[in-house]
């Protein structure tokens, strides 16, 4: 592909990315992986440089764009060779119109800056909300007592935690034992400490997705104990007991819970958890940094079905504690309405239930929790709390 040839295919790729994001649609790495499916003559170089010059786009603009082209002439306006290839020769984009305008950089939508703002989020600490992410794993130490991989740094404050050099695939790591290795940002492993796993104990992993925390809590528990990990989506739940068997894991029982049924289906736990952890469907405005699109995706109107949905959350699993058992709220979200906001509700909402103090290895406090941001803590950004039952 001609440089001219690759501008044009991020323009058709972003076209499709703009709609997706507008109608719910499909994720930009799906997006990118069909468009190159369906396109067998695009070499390696060609692919990687065009998802660069789509995710760049990504990121440079808050607002979601009218168009791909609008988008990638945002990019252009900054970078003098990638204007050249609007040249209108053969499979590049068209010719630059006199009036025609571009789209305009930024970190979010205007409405969502004022509620980061509103939230206690600093102006100085927005560029770092949409730089490129670290991969950072979690070492399994039942499969490997030493883990040895050039490059690799610790992570501060965890004992099983290292951020690995850019570019790395985990998977093709030499002499790494199967299931050694968990892809998890330090801040989701952070935040998952304040749940205090010990052996033996009964944990209900509320909203489990596929897994990640409930490994985390298992190899915490040293695999002794109970583990509940529960969720309404089948397909991302479907993909836990492969990584738990992956890991060595033997305590984890997973369940499919039906919307609106999950208070029957979970009867036979009730009142009897030490611990339930929520980590709850969020905004996800703590992770632009992986899912830059998702800014292009909220709206007041989904942020307050998730304000909903989170204090449905918080009902059910308060309703699985034990006396003196406790329950960690996390949010992967910056904004207080789905953080320190939501607990203060809960609090004044459920008498006998106390938030308790956490001392996390980051983070700051925050409202009746902690909160982690990427500039100040170098991890994506959550709000934690733990609320203990009287």
């Amino acid at each position: 592909m001609t440089p001219a040839a690759r501008t044009q295919a991020a323009i058709e790729l972003l076209d499709e990315i703009i709609v997706a994001a507008r109608d719910s649609g499909a994720a930009a790495d799906t997006i990118v992986a069909r468009y190159f499916a369906n396109r067998r003559y695009a070499g390696s170089k060609d692919r990687r440089a065009v998802r660069e010059l789509v995710y760049a786009a990504i990121r440079t603009l808050g607002e979601r764009p009218r168009s791909g082209r609008a988008a990638m002439l945002a990019l252009a306006a900054e970078n003098p060779a990638l204007a050249a290839t609007f040249d209108g020769v053969g499979h590049g984009p068209a010719k630059l119109g006199d009036s025609e305008s571009k789209a305009w950089p930024g970190v979010a939508p205007n409405w969502l800056l004022e509620r980061l703002r509103g939230s206690g989020l600093d102006d100085a600490e927005f560029p770092a909300l949409i730089e490129r992410a670290p991969l950072d794993v979690r070492i399994n130490r039942s499969k490997a007592a030493t883990v040895a991989i050039e490059g690799a740094e610790p992570i501060a404050g965890l004992a099983d935690g290292l951020r690995l050099p850019g570019g790395m695939d985990v998977e093709r790591i030499e002499g790494m034992p199967d299931g050694a290795l968990e892809v998890q940002d330090a801040g989701s492993q952070i935040v998952t400490l304040a749940a205090k796993a010990k052996p033996g104990q009964r944990i209900v992993d509320l909203c489990a997705g596929a897994g990640g925390k409930t490994l985390a809590l298992a190899a915490s528990m040293g695999d002794e104990g109970a583990i509940l990990a529960t969720d309404t989506d089948r397909n991302r739940l479907s993909r836990l007991a492969p990584r738990a068997e992956r890991a060595g894991v033997t305590t984890v029982e997973t369940r499919l819970l039906n919307p609106g049924r999950e208070a029957e289906m979970l009867a036979d736990w009730g009142g009897s958890a030490d611990c339930v952890l929520i980590d709850a469907p969020c905004s996800g405005t703590g992770t632009w940094r992986r899912n830059p699109e998702a800014r292009w995706r909220l709206s007041p109107e989904r942020l307050d079905r998730l304000v909903a949905t989170q204090q449905h959350v918080l009902a059910i699993g308060a309703d699985l504690v034990r006396p003196g058992g406790a329950m960690v709220y996390i949010v992967c979200s910056l904004l207080d309405e789905e953080g320190a906001g939501q607990v203060a509700t809960f609090l004044a909402d459920h008498a006998g239930w106390h938030a308790e103090r956490i001392d996390l290895p980051a983070g700051r406090s925050h409202g009746a929790g902690v909160r982690l941001t990427p500039a100040h803590d170098a991890t994506d950004g959550f709000f934690v709390a733990r609320l203990t039952r009287g």
